[in-house]
């Protein structure tokens, strides 16, 4: 079945960088758009970023344009998040999801449009 794995998170300061990423297996990856998602304790999961299924076009939430980058290989099926000028609001667990329509040329933000979602991975930024 569908499996999506990230890895990555884990304990960084004020303006460090991490590099996430989400490994896919059990399925096909590379007709669909790809997301990350994140929730902090006590808050609705929120959009980050995506990427359509050629990885030519990307969308970001304003709170980490210019500072989060999403790629994506198809080759491999792994998805990543480099996050630059980390701010402790961006502490949250962080997820990989896939989309579940095929095709799209423009990601969607809404998370009720992924199918397939990864078990998290936790990201603390202390300043």
């Amino acid at each position: 079945q569908v499996q999506l794995v990230e890895s990555g998170g884990g304990l960084a300061q004020a303006g460090d960088s991490l590099r996430l990423s989400c490994a896919a297996s059990g399925g096909t990856f590379s007709p669909y758009a790809m997301g990350w998602f994140r929730q902090a304790p006590g808050k609705e999961r929120e959009f980050v970023t995506a990427i359509n299924y050629r990885g030519g076009n990307a969308i970001y939430s304003d709170s980490v344009k210019g500072r989060f980058t999403i790629f994506r290989d198809n080759g491999k099926n792994t998805f990543d998040l480099q996050m630059k000028g980390l701010k402790p609001e961006d502490t949250a667990a962080y997820y990989c999801a896939r989309d579940r329509l095929p095709g799209r040329a423009l990601p969607t933000t809404n998370p009720a449009e992924y199918e397939y979602w990864g078990q998290g991975t936790q990201v603390t930024v202390s300043s």
